[in-house]
């Protein structure tokens, strides 16, 4: 499945007959992941597409660009829905929530912001002091927790945007920052490290056999 620059991100539709790609050729691409051949028009923006990501029900795609938008499409038909989603900085990623009736996007202009699927914001930016890498929804769509640049994660209240506890630390740029399945720990990846921490108290997990700490 072939761009004409390089392939940032990738990911099947839910029911895996469909893959998603996007690339540094300013669009996003469906292709069917039986054959490998294209599906409709591409999805074009006005710099690098840094990541393209289903709906939960497969009906619509979400990209975000260096070009600081974030758009919707409809996966039927290939073309915009809503308005972009405008930041002020390159937009690194962006998914849905859970129900799929939300968006989070991150944002080299050190936040993270909350959508409808409308294209309306909900509540306020919420702010790191540097790049934010990724943002994520909890499983259960409650909380959303944002890596960035500024060496920490933190946890938001998905609904309002506003910060919860104090932000989980590393000694470098936190690149990554996923829930566990049940919701109950995140996983960060650093420049420095990789670690593990509670979300009831943020703290790093303990090892089999050891006090929490």
């Amino acid at each position: 499945m072939k761009h004409d620059a390089a392939v940032t991100s990738a990911c099947f539709s839910p029911d895996g007959r469909v893959a998603l790609t996007a690339s540094a050729d300013k669009t996003a691409r469906l292709w069917d992941a039986a054959s490998g051949k294209p599906v409709g028009e591409p999805m074009k923006h006005d710099a690098t597409v840094t990541s393209a990501r289903f709906s939960p029900d497969g009906r619509l795609a979400l990209t975000a660009s260096a070009d600081k938008t974030a758009r919707l499409w409809d996966v039927a038909s290939g073309k915009a829905k809503a308005a972009p989603m405008k930041h002020d900085g390159e937009v690194t990623s962006a998914q849905f929530s859970p129900d799929g009736r939300r968006l989070v996007a991150a944002s080299a202009d050190n936040t993270a912001r909350l959508w409808s699927v409308a294209g309306e914001p909900i509540g306020e930016p919420m702010r790191h002091e540097g790049k934010v890498n990724l943002a994520q929804f909890s499983p259960d769509g409650m909380l959303v927790v944002t890596a960035s640049a500024d060496k920490t994660a933190r946890l938001w209240d998905a609904a309002s945007g506003k910060a919860i506890g104090e932000p989980m630390r590393h000694d470098d740029e936190v690149l990554s920052a996923r829930f566990s399945p049940d919701g109950q720990r995140v996983v960060t990846a650093s420049s420095d490290t990789a670690r593990v921490w509670n979300v009831a108290n943020h703290q790093t997990a303990p090892k089999p056999g050891s006090a929490a700490r």
